[in-house]
C-alpha cells in the first residue's frame, strides 16, 4: 500500500469520532484508533497536510495561515485532561498562500486567517496518526451554505497540490446522528447500513465515471437513509471535498475502514 499512482499524495476521508474520546481510551473508538494508527504507517508520510474538518464553517473558503496555530477545544463536558491535550505541529503560511491562490484562480473567493487555530476535527485524529506532530498542516473551512456541489469544486481547485506531496484529509463521520448514538433503534440500524452501502458503492464502484460519482454525491439526500444518518451534513461534506480533489484521476476510492464507531457503522475512504 505504499505505492502512489501518478506520484500523487493520497486523499483520505476518515471518521474522527466523538470529541476527544478517541484520545481518552473510549471503548467505542477502539477500532477507529487502531485504523488511524495503521493507515499512517501504511501510507508514506506526506510533506504537509490540508485538513478539511467538519467543525469549521465560514461564509467563504478560509485557510489557516498562521505559523504556529493553537488548539481550539471545541467540545464541552469532558474530563479536565481533555482540555490540556497538546498537538504542537507547525502551520504553513506558504502552503496556505498557494492554496488560496489556487482557489482564487478557480473563481472561488477564498481568504486567509492568520489567527485561527486547529479544531478537534484536526488535532484528535492527527495526534493518533502522527503523534510526533512533525508534519506542517493547514485547515480549510467548509462553506456554511452546505452546498455539496460547491464543496466538490473546492476539492477540484485544491487537488493540484497533491503533486507537491501534500495529503488532503477530510475529517468527519459517514454517520452523524447524535441522538441515535445514545438511543439506537432497529430502524436506525437499518438506515445506517443502507446509507453506508450506498456511500461505498458511489465512491468505489468501477461502474461509474467521475462525473457520475460527483452527481450522485451532489444528490446525496436521495440516498437510502441519508437524512437519518445526516440530519445536518457538515460531517459528510469533507467527503465531497475529497472526491473533488481526487476527481482528475477518474478512479474510485478504496475502503480502508468499515467498522463501528460508537456503535454505528462508519467508513473511511482512500484515493491514491
Amino acid at each position: 500500500m505504499t505505492d502512489k499512482p501518478d506520484n500523487l499524495a493520497p486523499v483520505l476521508y476518515i471518521p474522527h469520532g466523538g470529541g476527544p474520546l478517541p484520545l481518552l481510551g473510549d471503548a467505542g473508538h477502539e477500532t477507529m484508533v487502531v485504523f488511524l494508527k495503521d493507515i499512517a504507517v501504511r501510507l508514506r508520510k506526506p510533506s504537509a497536510i490540508i485538513v478539511v474538518s467538519a467543525h469549521w464553517e465560514c461564509d467563504q473558503p478560509t485557510l489557516t495561515s498562521g505559523a504556529h496555530p493553537g488548539l481550539i477545544y471545541d467540545y464541552n463536558g469532558f474530563p479536565e485532561k481533555s482540555y490540556q491535550i497538546k498537538y504542537e505541529c507547525a502551520g504553513s503560511p506558504g502552503l496556505a498562500k498557494i492554496i488560496n491562490d489556487e482557489l482564487i484562480e478557480a473563481g472561488i473567493d477564498a481568504v486567509l486567517d492568520p489567527a485561527r487555530g486547529y479544531d478537534h476535527g484536526m488535532f484528535v485524529p492527527l495526534k493518533i496518526m502522527y503523534p510526533e506532530a512533525d508534519i506542517p498542516c493547514i485547515q480549510l473551512s467548509l462553506l456554511n451554505s452546505l452546498d455539496p456541489a460547491e464543496h466538490i469544486k473546492l476539492g477540484q481547485a485544491i487537488g493540484a497540490v497533491r503533486d507537491k506531496d501534500v495529503m488532503i484529509l477530510g475529517s468527519g463521520m459517514s454517520y452523524h446522528n447524535m441522538s441515535e448514538f445514545s438511543n439506537p433503534t432497529e430502524q436506525a440500524e437499518a438506515e445506517n447500513r443502507d446509507f453506508d452501502s450506498w456511500l461505498i458503492d458511489t465512491c468505489t464502484s468501477g461502474l461509474y465515471e467521475s462525473e457520475e460519482r460527483q452527481q450522485m454525491l451532489v444528490e446525496w439526500e436521495s440516498a437510502p437513509g441519508a437524512r437519518h444518518c445526516h440530519p445536518r451534513e457538515e460531517h459528510l461534506l469533507p467527503l465531497h471535498v475529497c472526491l473533488g480533489a481526487a476527481s482528475s484521476q477518474g478512479r474510485g476510492a478504496e475502503v480502508v475502514f468499515n467498522d463501528n464507531v460508537l456503535g454505528k457503522k462508519a467508513t473511511a475512504l482512500l484515493w491514491r
